[in-house]
């Protein structure tokens, strides 16, 4: 006899329609290919989609409309997953569904949100002192509304205990693979990605924006200048005193207009732009560690190893295996 695990996504209104219908298409998908390939795997998905208001239709960001099954009320089966999608702060969902979040959580397997609907999951209690993450945009905002949480803002999805967490929009899509993966191995999950045509399974570690473009936006243009210079300049000795000296300022005013131009200080800076290239190294080419721990003005292969495993939680080595493009 099959067994059926219920994923419910909860769209409250506004939600981007891609948070609801990507991780949708993952799990459906995923149901589909054990049928057609893999027999004899007992196990399935049941997908439900619920809105937190009265009314059945959700309206979406673009306009494109999602007709749910009903609200928290018409759950009257025993719940796998529940995953909350984007756009309404959670003191706007509603209290229905809030409580129904605050009582059920506990006995769930797995409770997560995709970009903004992190919110909610905090609104609710779920996250408090848990590690988790929201789009960049928002990853402030959500903690400073939420204090107790520990938010971190590059990975793409966070998984702390029985808690996940989602960056902007298609990571939904990235942490439902994740969790395919968990319930039924590697192998299918990299076969439903490839079925969706997705250019990979990304890790949850994997980052969700650039360094070189968040910081880029500089208007004051010796500060500018030194960020452009930085970037041609990443194997060179970039201390704040040479860096000064190129901006031709003092240490200390250097170090104190960069870091109010750019929100990052200098070395924070450099720091990113050199796991961000050697990220880059590893997938478009086939240098050794140590030629892309001097490229990079990192020092050496051991040295990559602890920055990646610092910002990356994996080693370059794990990473590029991963991430490295057929040509290289």
């Amino acid at each position: 006899m099959e067994r059926t695990k219920h994923i419910v996504i909860i769209a409250p209104p506004n939600t981007s329609i891609l948070d609801v219908a990507g991780p949708l298409e993952v799990f459906s998908k995923t149901a589909d290919y054990i049928k057609q390939y893999i027999p004899n795997i007992t196990e399935s998905y049941t997908l439900h989609v619920i809105s937190t208001q009265s009314s059945k239709i959700v309206t979406t960001s673009s306009g494109l409309p999602i007709i749910s099954e009903g609200n928290v009320k018409s759950i009257n089966y025993e719940v796998d997953t529940v995953l909350v999608s984007g756009n309404a702060p959670g003191n706007m969902i509603g209290k229905a569904t809030l409580n129904w979040l605050r009582e059920n959580a506990g006995k769930i397997r797995r409770v997560g949100s995709i970009c903004a609907g992190a919110f909610v999951l905090a609104e609710a209690g779920i996250l408090n002192g848990k590690r988790a993450t929201t789009h960049w945009r928002v990853c402030d905002k959500l903690a400073r509304n939420y204090p107790e949480l520990k938010v971190e803002s590059d990975p793409i999805f966070v998984k702390d205990g029985n808690v996940y967490t989602s960056a902007g929009i298609s990571t939904g899509m990235d942490l439902s693979l994740a969790m395919v993966e968990e319930d039924f191995g590697r192998d299918i999950a990299l076969s439903v990605a490839r079925q969706l045509v997705l250019y990979l399974k990304r890790p949850g570690n994997q980052s969700q924006f650039s360094s070189i473009l968040t910081h880029q936006k500089v208007d004051h243009q010796p500060i500018s200048e030194i960020q452009d210079w930085i970037i041609e300049h990443l194997d060179e000795d970039l201390t704040v005193e040479i860096l000064a000296e190129k901006a031709s300022m003092s240490p200390r005013n250097f170090a104190r207009v960069f870091l109010r131009e750019s929100g990052i200080t200098p070395a924070k800076y450099i720091e990113k732009l050199r796991l961000e290239t050697a990220r880059r190294r590893l997938e478009e080419t086939k240098l050794t560690l140590d030629e892309i721990s001097n490229e990079c003005g990192i020092g050496n292969a051991d040295a990559l190893r602890r920055l990646f495993l610092r910002h990356m939680r994996t080693t370059p080595s794990d990473y590029r295996r991963s991430f490295a493009t057929a040509f290289a």
